[in-house]
């Protein structure tokens, strides 16, 4: 009787770790979503009403939950060099907090990233939000060779704009909102290697390996 393969052999993505101080931040595998999906019924803005609001919290708990983990089982499926998104999830002394999702299309030609993230309202204002948009850029950066990071937020969400300017993000004009629900006018924002600014903890990667680059086009 053999042992069941390493899951990081069979699906490379469960093998990336990154550790940046209290923050570890790795994909969601199957066993962490039964956290997930309580994580997801807890509150991420004070204002519930708040134009800010993801699309997808606005549907009703269960099928909030439904829909993300059917989401996070359509990312695996649909990794290549062409088009991916790694959705990390967040841990804070080993308690699920949040999301951090690094994304590219066509990276080897391309070495851009675009993100998004959200926390918990319990997790805001400790300079988690911060310092997991560091983590996951010190990987694009320094480990994929990414040579720019964009990411957006709707006007007004002052949190999202904090942390992109924390991090050495600049504007880079306006676009409006493809994502489903009322049509919002986002910023965006750009980051490139020269104008990071990094975390004062170190970030360490683990699980990179050939395969897993391939897979990324990195």
């Amino acid at each position: 009787m053999t042992g069941r393969p390493d899951l990081a052999l069979l699906h490379p993505p469960f093998g990336l770790v990154l550790h940046a101080g209290d923050l570890t931040l790795r994909p969601l595998a199957d066993a962490d979503l039964p956290e997930y999906a309580e994580l997801l019924r807890r509150p991420i803005f004070e204002d519930p009403q708040s134009p800010a609001m993801f699309h997808w919290y606005r549907a009703e708990p269960d099928a909030r939950v439904r829909n993300a983990l059917s989401f996070q089982w359509q990312l695996r499926s649909a990794i290549s060099p062409e088009k991916w998104t790694l959705p990390l999830g967040i841990w804070a002394d080993a308690r699920l907090i949040g999301c951090q999702d690094v994304s590219a299309v066509r990276f080897a030609e391309r070495r851009t990233v675009s993100s998004g993230s959200w926390l918990t309202l319990d997790a805001h204002g400790r300079g988690y939000g911060t310092l997991m948009r560091q983590a996951m850029l010190v990987f694009a950066f320094d480990h994929l060779g990414a040579r720019r990071a964009e990411s957006s937020a709707v006007i007004g969400n002052d949190a999202s704009f904090g942390v992109s300017r924390a991090c050495g993000y600049r504007e880079d004009g306006t676009q409006v909102s493809t994502m489903p629900g009322p049509v919002e006018v986002e910023q965006r924002f750009l980051v490139t290697p020269e104008t990071f600014r990094r975390p004062d903890v170190p970030v360490r990667v683990e699980g990179l390996t050939a395969p897993l680059r391939e897979m990324l086009g990195a």
